[in-house]
């Protein structure tokens, strides 16, 4: 099991990586953060609203469905978002230079460090 501090340095260890945080979906604030590049108590508020809207959504359609990850490609840089599986109302938000980034090892390790994240 691993701390919010452990996960965001594990996150940290991938190319491409430029910053991370822990978020609270509910009030939209982090609960840990690492690196730089990206305003994150504006990306975490942010995100939180893109969550909500992707949740109000799948409830909308019916769905019974959960939301893995959301992946935000920019020009720059993809953005992921993942959702805790075990810890309600938590998301990942991971930052990656897109040049340097491998995508699937990134939505890869965000699995990971949910399944290890324990705090």
């Amino acid at each position: 099991m691993a701390t919010i501090d452990e996960t965001l340095n594990e996150l940290m260890t991938l190319g491409g990586a430029m910053c991370a945080a822990i978020v609270d979906a509910g009030s939209g604030m982090m609960l840990g953060s690492i690196g730089s590049g990206v305003d994150l108590e504006i990306a975490a508020a942010g995100n939180t609203e893109v969550v909500r809207a992707k949740l109000k959504t799948i409830r909308s359609l019916q769905l019974d469905d959960k939301i893995e990850d959301i992946l935000i490609t920019l020009g720059k840089q993809y953005h992921i978002i993942r959702p805790s599986t075990h810890l309600e109302g938590v998301f990942i938000y991971l930052v990656m230079d897109r040049a340097r980034a491998n995508l699937a090892m990134a939505r890869r390790k965000t699995q990971d460090a949910d399944k290890e994240m324990m705090f």
